[in-house]
This record gives C-alpha cells, structure tokens and sequence, in this order.
C-alpha cells in the first residue's frame, strides 16, 4: 500500500481540518452561485442564462470559453460541451473569452494538487481531492493549467448548455401554447412537429432569461451526443491562418505610446546605480520611470514607438545588486547535488524497495544520473500587454492564463479597487506556464499609471523574457532499477532535487503565504506513474 512521507501526511490532517471547518462554517457561501459577469455587458437585445450563455434577440448564440486559448484547442473543446447540450453546431455559435471573474474558477487545478497520483482511487485520496475541490470554489482562481481545464468543465459547461435549452423551451411552451413535453430542439430553433410551429431561441431568449433555472438540469446520454467524443473544426482555425488581430501584440489603440523593460537579471537584485541621460535623450523616448514589484527591479521605458524603446532599453548603463542565490551552472549544480545527498520528503512507497536491490546481482541492476538546467519557456508571442489607466479605472488586454490574478495584482500594484480594472483577455501565441506569471500585466499597469490617461503597449524582448523569465528549475536525479530474468524492472528507486516549484511561485505572487509540506510538483511525471 502506498504511503505518503510524514511532512505531507502531517499538511494533510491540517489541510483536512481547515476544509472540514471552512466547509461546517461556509457551506452557504460554497452552495452560493457567484453572480452572473454577462448581465454587466450585454449588448442591446441580449439576454444570458448562465456565465456560459447569452443569446441575442437576432438568434446570435455566444458562448465563454473561460479558460486561456494558447493553441492547445482548448476554446474549441469548452464550447462543444456547451453547444452539445444547447443543441446547436459550432458552426452556430460565437465564442468568447469573458471577463475576469470568480463565476469561472477552476477547481479541478487544486483537487488534483493533493500528494497523490492520479490513478490513486483510495478513499484517503478521494476525500482530499473532493477537500481541495470545496478549497477551489472558496479561492475561486480563474486559471488555465495543470492540463485540468476539460475536467473542471466537463460537467458544469454541459449543465450550462442544458440548463439554456430547458430554459428556452419552457419559455417557446408559453408563448405557444404547448406542453414543453411535446417540444423539441434542433440548430436553434424550438419546433412542434404536430402543428409545424417553430421559433428561433432569438424569440424567446428574453423570457426564457427572466425565468428561474431549471431545479433539476437533464442532460443528453452519451449515445445522444452530436459533438462531443466526434472530431471537430477548430473554431480559432480561421483567424490564425488568415493572420486576424487575435492576439495581445496585435492590440491597437488611439492614442497609444509604446514600450519596453529593462529588468535585472538578477531576481529581486536592486539598481545600485544606473545612468539613465543617454537612454531618455534618444530620439522618441518620452519618459523612463523606475518599475518595482515582487518579481524585481528594473526602469520601464515609455516612447513613441516599440524600436525607440527598445534602443533607449540597451542604452540604460545599471548596475545591480549580488542577489540571494548561487550563480552560474556550476554553483547551482553544488546546492543541488548536496540537497540530493539529505533525507528528502517521501512521495510514494510501494513495497520493500531496499531489500529487492540488496540481494540482486549487480548485472541486475541498472543506474542512471540525469540533470537538467534552469530553462525560459521561450514563447512563440513575445510578452507583452497593454494598459490604459484613465479616470481611475485600469483596461488591461493581454493573453494570461489567471486573468482574476491579473485583476487583484494589478489592483494592488497601482492602488484601486479589483472593480476598477478590467481585464481583456486574448488569445496567446504559447503560454507554458509563462503567462500565469504576472509580471508582464503589473509593469505595464504601472507604466500606464505614467501616460497621462493614453493606453501603452509594452512589450518585452526576447533578451529581457530569456534574462528574466520565471524559469522551470534546474533539477537532478538518480535513478535506479533492478531488472527482472526477462529484462523488465521489478525494483525503482527514484531521487531527485530541485528547487520548489511553488515556493517559487508563491513568492512572486503572494509573498506572504508560505508553502505547506514538500512541493509534489518536483516528482510530478516520476511518482505518479503505474509502473505495476
């Protein structure tokens, strides 16, 4: 039987104590449905159901895909969810990102962040990621990642769909005088076969809105399914290849300015001392202004255009302070292979490993060393985002994969309220990871903070995103298995060390929280294999 080492068992009695209270005390806060972002911004003639579903008075259907579309198809798969329980074609519908809202967290990223893999179905297992589940709604994240977007949305977008659908039928019932019983959908459109009566879900859309969602949602049976499980044509497909403004870089606004960052390239290293005269005398630099935030210091450099703040960039002569950790290759190596040699945290156990290496001939056994550098996820799209802060409020329209992340950070790194800044979400050209980090977003907030009220498109160069990424760690391992008479392993014995990746991680987005127990993320593709 599998066993988890004391460091994580202990964070699991108080993870599951502080559910189980925040569950006894907040259980009408979790059965609470968060409001519905659509009905802030819906156009003349539009009506929602659900943060998933609007329809206009013109049958013009609009569904939110609420998870960061950066090529993995994504968008595509979440609207087919809802579209199939609508009963319309893909090829019916619009497809949007939405706002920034908590009415789109991602539970499935946490209930899968438990020390467990995911093939493990015991009832200690099952407990913890229903725990973390009821955890996710609380902190209500709006993020794309850990490959959880299709299974957090599995059921609630196909409840979406539904719920719509018996909506506008109940609402078709009324206006036509039918039992909604002897009603049927298809394309759109609500038909009585008897009579030959249809009405576009456009004609009812404002009445069905107005009605109280269904108490029991019924959805399709899986042999029923028109979209799902079938292979379907991308719905971003078209504008990529027609080369449409879909992506952050391509934003355009009147008025704008245009600029970069200068980071150091040292985490959390200061300027000692910098000489800015040569930089803000080029020609087209309008101003150069310190920038500070958790992920370091550096001067964000604002102009009439993108080569001008460029050239000012590499004019800046700075020099830094030494920072808190090793550098170079070699000294990183150093740390590693000491924390390799220390008893680490334990993260699976299957049987006596020990026993079956100590009585095995050495041509049984086979012994491997793998080390791996510090790496930049080197994004196809280039950082970049643009803000415009005027009359107090921020618009903020870049490609991200936490945009309420990029609302509360932003928020409080120009000092307003979260309901003050609105965040427009694009489509990415790669994200990896890279843009849930928040960097990007905040140093073009703060720079926006400097415009006078024009929006300011800041993109970073390769150079700076390769200097100063928030890089996967460097990490090494030793690997050993004994080999059974036909070849095949009976024994694993895997260790590894590297930095935390959420350590890491928490540091530069909320420094004040500390990490519990050992990072499973460092073993993540190791332990949670079926090698039985």
């Amino acid at each position: 039987m599998a066993r988890v080492g004391k460091i994580a068992r202990r964070t699991f009695l108080i993870g599951a104590a502080a559910v189980a209270g925040g569950v006894a005390v907040g259980y009408y806060y979790y059965r609470k449905p968060f409001p519905n972002p659509l009905e802030a911004e819906l156009g003349k003639g539009e009506a929602t159901f659900n943060p998933y579903v609007k329809i206009g008075a013109d049958n013009t259907i609009t569904i939110v895909a609420p998870r960061a579309e950066m090529g993995q198809g994504i968008s595509t798969t979440l609207a087919a969810m809802v579209a199939e329980e609508l009963d319309v074609g893909l090829d019916r519908v619009m497809v949007e990102h939405g706002p920034a809202s908590h009415a789109y967290y991602n539970a499935a990223i946490l209930e899968e962040g438990g020390p467990f893999a995911f093939f493990d179905e015991s009832m200690t297992a099952q407990a913890v990621r229903s725990g973390l589940g009821v955890v996710g709604k609380f902190l209500a994240l709006q993020g794309t990642g850990g490959s959880a977007s299709t299974r957090d949305g599995f059921d609630k977008m196909r409840q979406a769909g539904a719920a719509a659908r018996q909506m506008l039928v109940a609402a078709a019932a009324q206006k036509l005088g039918i039992a909604a019983a002897d009603l049927e959908t298809a394309d759109g459109s609500i038909l009585h076969k008897a009579s030959g009566k249809s009405l576009t879900y456009g004609a009812v859309a404002a009445a069905a809105a107005v009605m109280a969602p269904p108490a029991e949602v019924r959805l399709k049976d899986r042999a029923d399914w028109k979209l799902l499980g079938k292979p379907q044509k991308r719905i971003d497909m078209l504008a990529k290849l027609t080369g449409a403004p879909i992506f952050g870089i391509d934003v355009r606004l009147p008025e704008m300015v245009y600029g970069t960052v200068k980071m150091s390239p040292r985490f959390w290293s200061k300027p000692v001392k910098a000489d800015l005269s040569k930089a803000e005398k080029m020609p087209g630099v309008i101003k150069i202004v310190p920038l500070e935030t958790n992920y370091g210091h550096g001067f964000g450099i604002i102009a009439n255009n993108t080569w001008a703040a460029f050239k000012a960039a590499e004019a800046i002569d700075a020099q830094w302070s030494d920072p808190e950790y090793p550098l170079g290759s070699a000294a990183i190596s150093d740390v590693l292979k000491q924390a390799l040699g220390t008893k680490g945290s334990v993260m699976r156990d299957n049987g006596d490993v020990d026993t079956a290496f100590a009585d095995a001939p050495r041509e049984k056994i086979v012994e491997a060393d793998y080390a791996v550098p510090y790496l930049a996820h080197a994004t196809m799209e280039p950082m970049n985002a643009t803000a415009q802060f005027r009359d107090g409020v921020l618009d903020i329209w870049c490609g991200n994969q936490a945009p309420t992340l990029v609302r509360q950070l932003c928020a409080n790194a120009v000092g307003i309220e979260q309901d003050k800044i609105n965040v427009h979400t694009t489509f990415m050209g790669g994200g990896f990871g890279r843009r849930v980090e928040m960097d990007y977003a905040l140093c073009a907030a703060l720079m926006a903070k400097e415009t006078g009220g024009r929006p300011i498109k800041v993109t970073w160069t390769r150079e700076e995103d390769m200097r100063h990424d928030a890089y996967r760690p460097a990490a090494i391992g030793k690997f050993q298995a004994r080999l059974g008479d036909d070849g095949m392993p009976i024994a694993v014995d895997m260790k590894m060390a590297s930095p935390s990746v959420i350590a890491g991680t928490l540091r530069r987005l909320f420094p004040s929280i500390s990490p519990l127990g050992p990072d499973k993320t460092i073993v993540d593709g190791a332990y949670d294999q079926p090698y039985t």
